[in-house]
C-alpha cells in the first residue's frame, strides 16, 4: 500500500513537471521569447521565456543583435557575456540558421544608471536571407528587434552593401509605423542606439566610422536621377536613428572558424581580444534603459509592450524588403483611388454642383481614412498623401466634366420638347388663350423640376427667350385667328341654320354676329380697334369657356363631336320626324306654302 502510494505520488509529479506547472530555477541559460509560426511567416510569444522577463523588477534595457544568418551573431553574445558556447547561446557550423525567432539570456547583467538600478538583457535574433523563410518574416523579426530594443547591434560581415542599409532603412520604417498603431500617431517612436558592427574587416584605409559616415551620405543628383532619388530616401527614413549611430569593428578571431568554440582567449588572436573588450565598454557605454512614451519598463510591462507589437506585426499586412515603402504605397494609393472612382460612379448624373461638391468630399475623406488606415513609413506619408490627393482631384475632374455635358445633354432635351410644345400650340386648330397658358405652364415647371447640373442657368435664359417669344407670337396671332375663326363660324351657322337644321333664331343670330364683326371693323378702319371693345372681351371670354376647359379640349374633341353632331341631325332630318312629327322647340321655317288640308275653291 505504502509502495502504490510513493508510485502515484512520482507520478503525479512527473506529470506536473511535464506540463511545465512549476517555475524555471535555473535561469542561466538561453530561453525563447518569440518563435515563428508553423508557415514560419509569422511571430508568437514563447511562454516558457517570459517569465524569465517578468520576474525583472527594475527599468529593463534590452540589447538585441541583427544580421545576417551564419554571420556568428550568437558567438558575439557569448563573447559579450563571457559565456563558452556550451553554456550561453547555442551556436551552430552548419549551413542552417542555429537560432529560430528570438532568444533572451536568462540572467540580467545589473547596471547603475543616474543611480537607478537597470536590468540589461541581451537578445539573439534568426537571421535574415536563410533558405525556406518569406521576406515578410524576416522584415518582423527585424522590425521587432529595433522597436523592442535600446540599444541594437547591426552584425555585418567584412563591409556595408547598400541592401543593408536599404533593409535597415525598411525595419526602422516598419517600427516606427507599428509602433504608431500600438501607442497612437501622437506618440513618437523612441529609436534605439544603433552600433554597425562590422566583423572580420579585411578593409585598409578607412575607419569603419568613416565608412559609415560615407555610406549614410546623400548620393549627388544633379540629373534628377529616379534611381538615385530612391536611393537617397532611404537614407532620409533613416534620420530619425539622428545621432544615436555608432560603429565599430572586429578583425576575425581565428581562421579555423569552425573550431571557435573550442578555443581559449590564449589561442584567439590578441588584437581580437582587445578589441572585443573595447566592444563590451562600447555596449556598456551605450546601454540605457528602454523608454516608451516617455518612461521605463520593468519585465511585466515589457512582456505586455511586447504582446502588443507583436499582435500588431501579424495583424497587419507589410510590405516586402524586396519593395520599398513607396511601392508597396502605390498600391495602397491605387486601391484608394479605385475606392473613390467607384463610389463616385455611383453618382446619378447630372447633379447640381452643390451636390457634387458634398459627394466629393465624402468620398475623399473615405478615401484618404482608408490610406491612413494602411499606408507606411511616416516619412513618406505626405508625399503619399499629397500624391493621392492630386489623383482624386483629377478624377473629380472628369467627374465635373461628365456632369457638365450630361447636365447640357439633359438640359437639351428638355429644352428641344419645350420648344417642340410651344411650335405646337401655335398651330392650334380652335386658338386658345387659356390651353397655350396652360401648356406654357407646364413646360416651364416641368425644365424647372427636370433640369439639374451646372447647365440649368445657362437653359434658363434660353428658356426665357424662347417662352417670351413664342407667348408674343401666340399673342399676335391669337386674335387675328379667333377673328376669322368668328366670321367664318357665323357664316357657317348661317347655313346650318337655313338649310340645314332650320332653326330660324340660329339664323338671326348667326348673321347678327357676322354684321357686327364686318361692320364694327369697317366703321374703325382695322381690325385691331375691336380688340379693345367690351363687347369683344365677352366673346373671347365665351369662346375660351367652350374651346378648352380641364374637363374638355375641344382642339382635340372638335372633330369627333361635328361627326356625332352631322349623325345626329342626319338622322333626326331622315327619321326623327316621321316617328314623332314635327314638334320643334324654336320656331322653324314652313316649307308648305300651300297644306293638303287647305279647302279647294271651285
Amino acid at each position: 500500500m505504502k509502495i502504490s502510494s510513493w508510485v502515484l505520488a512520482i507520478s503525479i509529479f512527473l506529470c506536473l513537471l511535464a506540463s511545465g506547472s512549476f517555475s524555471i530555477d535555473n535561469f542561466h541559460q538561453a530561453f525563447p521569447i518569440v518563435e515563428p509560426d508553423p508557415g514560419h511567416t509569422k511571430l508568437r510569444l514563447a511562454k516558457e521565456g517570459l517569465e524569465a522577463i517578468e520576474r525583472i523588477t527594475t527599468p529593463i534595457s534590452p540589447v538585441a543583435v541583427i544580421g545576417p544568418y551564419r554571420s556568428g551573431k550568437s558567438f558575439l553574445l557569448n563573447q559579450l557575456l563571457s559565456l563558452s558556447c556550451d553554456e550561453g547561446f547555442g551556436v551552430g557550423h552548419m549551413r542552417d540558421t542555429k537560432t529560430k525567432g528570438v532568444w533572451i539570456w536568462g540572467t540580467p547583467i545589473k547596471m547603475k544608471f543616474d543611480g537607478v538600478e537597470t536590468s540589461v538583457v541581451y537578445l539573439d535574433t534568426e537571421g535574415f536571407e536563410s533558405i525556406g523563410k518569406s521576406n515578410v518574416y524576416d522584415d518582423r523579426i527585424f522590425a521587432l528587434a529595433t522597436v523592442m530594443s535600446s540599444v541594437l547591434i547591426y552584425n555585418l560581415p567584412e563591409t556595408i552593401r547598400e541592401a543593408d542599409i536599404s533593409r535597415l532603412s525598411f525595419a526602422v520604417e516598419l517600427a516606427e509605423e507599428f509602433y504608431g498603431r500600438v501607442k497612437g500617431e501622437e506618440h513618437a517612436f523612441e529609436p534605439a542606439k544603433l552600433l554597425w558592427l562590422i566583423q572580420r574587416d579585411f578593409l585598409q584605409g578607412k575607419s569603419v566610422q568613416e565608412m559609415v559616415n560615407e555610406a549614410l551620405r546623400h548620393v549627388p543628383n544633379s540629373d534628377g536621377d529616379k534611381d538615385i532619388d530612391q536611393v537617397n530616401q532611404i537614407r532620409d527614413s533613416l534620420a530619425i536613428m539622428g545621432d544615436n549611430s555608432t560603429a565599430f569593428s572586429l578583425p576575425q578571431p581565428h581562421l579555423q572558424r569552425t573550431k571557435l568554440c573550442e578555443l581559449g582567449d590564449g589561442e584567439l588572436d590578441p588584437v581580437y581580444v582587445e578589441k572585443r573588450e573595447q566592444l563590451k565598454e562600447l555596449v556598456a557605454a551605450l546601454v540605457r534603459p528602454k523608454i516608451v512614451q516617455g518612461k521605463t519598463l520593468n519585465g511585466k510591462e515589457f512582456v505586455a509592450f511586447l504582446e502588443q507589437i507583436i499582435e500588431a506585426l501579424n495583424k497587419g499586412e507589410i510590405p516586402s524588403t524586396g519593395s520599398l515603402v513607396e511601392v508597396f504605397n502605390k498600391g495602397i494609393l491605387e486601391r484608394c483611388l479605385k475606392l473613390y472612382n467607384e463610389r463616385m460612379s455611383w453618382l446619378r448624373l447630372p447633379l447640381f454642383q452643390e451636390s457634387l461638391l458634398k459627394a466629393h468630399e465624402e468620398t475623399r475623406e473615405a478615401a484618404m481614412q482608408a490610406f491612413d488606415e494602411q499606408h507606411f513609413g511616416r516619412n513618406h506619408v505626405q508625399k503619399s498623401v499629397e500624391k493621392l490627393d492630386e489623383e482624386i482631384a483629377k478624377i473629380y475632374k472628369n467627374f465635373v466634366l461628365a456632369n457638365e455635358y450630361q447636365s447640357s445633354k439633359l438640359c437639351e432635351a428638355l429644352y428641344m420638347r419645350c420648344e417642340d410644345q410651344m411650335d405646337q400650340l401655335q398651330v392650334l386648330r380652335l386658338p386658345s388663350m387659356a390651353k397655350f397658358n396652360a401648356g406654357f405652364l407646364q413646360c416651364n415647371q416641368s425644365f424647372e423640376r427636370e433640369c439639374v447640373g451646372p447647365s440649368k442657368a445657362k437653359y434658363e435664359l434660353r428658356m426665357m427667350k424662347m417662352l417670351g417669344k413664342s407667348r408674343s407670337v401666340f399673342i399676335k396671332e391669337y386674335n387675328n385667328r379667333l377673328y376669322n375663326w368668328l366670321v367664318a363660324f357665323s357664316l357657317v351657322m348661317v347655313v346650318v341654320g337655313r338649310f340645314i337644321i332650320k332653326f330660324f333664331l340660329v339664323e338671326i343670330g348667326a348673321w347678327l354676329m357676322f354684321i357686327f364683326l364686318e361692320t364694327y371693323t369697317r366703321m374703325f378702319w382695322s381690325a385691331e380697334a375691336l380688340y379693345y371693345n367690351p363687347i369683344w372681351h365677352v366673346i373671347v371670354g365665351s369662346w375660351e369657356t367652350i374651346v378648352y376647359s380641364p374637363v374638355l379640349d375641344l382642339d382635340r374633341w372638335a372633330i369627333p363631336i361635328c361627326v356625332v353632331a352631322a349623325l345626329f341631325i342626319l338622322y333626326w332630318r331622315c327619321y326623327g320626324r316621321r316617328k314623332y312629327g314635327s314638334r320643334w322647340v324654336l320656331p322653324m321655317y314652313n316649307t308648305h306654302k300651300g297644306g293638303s288640308n287647305r279647302p279647294r275653291s271651285d
